[in-house]
């Protein structure tokens, strides 16, 4: 008994020694823990209440926005390089509570200027008619009588792109070829200059008639190359044979390079292409091909359908004759045609037009306004129109 009443005054008196002891090293921990807070950064500090003063928050909501990918509740993690906290109050069970949103800037999108055309280079974009047309340089005349009925920079010469074809299709005609002969498309008739989609893989065969109806009527690259490639004397003897031909025409600021009109060496002008419309009707091969709304070749495997790369070509109001459009950087969207209007045949040529389907828009410019100008004012119409 008296073991065990002193056992007890000791386990006592050891208490009282140690818990002092004890509460120090507990307060020691607290006070290390508040300075370690109090010199953290603003940024990785605790939200401790919602009544945080409104001028900071406004200040750190005014910051440029980002993309938020996370909040935060009381702790703050870590934050990644380039990312910062935006307070935010919100309304929760307890209460209003101050929370802190990760945010990210977002990255910069690069800035790409906008593509120089050569008439845009020229400063022909500078030009001004009465029919806002969209193209650079335009020309409409009567087929019939020659006479020019409105010009827009008729005579400077511009890359014309795949109207090239339509000297192409005219030397082809003319030569007098086996329109029946089968042609190959290899390797040289892969564009290595724009690198432009085909259809026609390498090793198809196509007859020379099938060749030059994609080729007119889809603006078909291979196509146009192999019937360049497969004249007398290859590609050289062909754009030769297109160049003495605008030559015969008085195509005189017109110069060809290859047959497809992927080089912007390939120049004209609206006046000289106005002749080449001229004579290409003359032809009725190249009117049904150029006009066709789509047609189906079988170049020795699936069968490809192919269609009109003028929309125009399908719409009843519209009687086209003849069409060619083109397309490259440098040259813009292009295109011309013989058309009726009011009874009249119609040559059109349009170059460098801004937009997708501006040209066709063009086109119905010029429309309207024929059809809405008084035969007897006709010649005093022209010379306000014209450039």
């Amino acid at each position: 008994m008296a073991r065990t009443a002193l056992a007890m005054m000791l386990s006592f008196v050891l208490i009282m020694f140690a818990t002092p002891q004890a509460l120090a090293k507990t307060n020691s921990k607290q006070v290390a823990k508040k300075a370690a807070v109090a010199k953290a950064p603003a940024a990785k500090r605790p939200a401790a209440s919602a009544k945080q003063p409104a001028k900071q928050a406004a200040k750190q909501a005014a910051r440029p926005a980002g993309r938020v990918i996370g909040k935060a509740r009381g702790r703050v993690a870590p934050l990644v390089a380039e990312e910062r906290l935006v307070p935010k109050v919100v309304r929760g069970r307890r209460g209003r509570q101050l929370v802190y949103q990760r945010v990210a800037p977002m990255p910069a999108l690069p800035v790409v200027p906008p593509v120089m055309t050569a008439g845009d280079l020229a400063g022909l974009n500078l030009t001004r008619d009465p029919l806002d047309l969209k193209s650079n340089a335009a020309l409409v005349l009567d087929q019939s009588t020659a006479e020019v009925l409105f010009e827009k920079n008729s005579q400077v010469a511009l890359p014309i792109a795949s109207i090239t074809k339509l000297m192409t299709s005219l030397v082809v005609v003319e030569a007098n070829q086996n329109m029946d002969e089968l042609i190959s498309v290899t390797n040289e008739d892969i564009d290595r200059e724009k690198f432009s989609h085909s259809r026609l893989r390498v090793g198809s065969q196509l007859t020379r008639t099938n060749m030059l109806h994609i080729a007119l009527m889809s603006s078909e690259n291979r196509a146009a190359s192999a019937l360049g490639r497969s004249y007398p004397g290859g590609l050289p003897a062909f754009v030769a044979a297109m160049n003495a031909k605008a030559r015969a025409l008085g195509m005189v600021n017109t110069h060809y390079v290859d047959s497809t009109g992927l080089s912007s060496n390939n120049v004209s002008t609206a006046r000289d292409l106005a002749k080449l419309v001229v004579a290409a009707h003359q032809h009725p091969l190249i009117r049904q091909y150029s006009t066709d709304s789509k047609y189906a070749v079988e170049p020795g495997g699936p069968m490809l359908q192919y269609r009109n790369s003028n929309h125009l070509v399908d719409n009843p109001d519209w009687q086209i004759g003849l069409q060619k459009t083109g397309y490259i950087s440098e040259a813009g969207r292009c295109l011309v045609m013989q058309t009726q209007i009011e009874g009249r045949p119609i040559v059109m040529v349009f170059l460098d037009s801004k937009g997708k389907t501006s040209r066709l828009a063009d086109a119905g410019r010029i429309r309207k306004w024929l059809e809405n100008v008084r035969p007897t004012a006709l010649s005093r119409a022209i010379t306000a129109q014209s450039s």
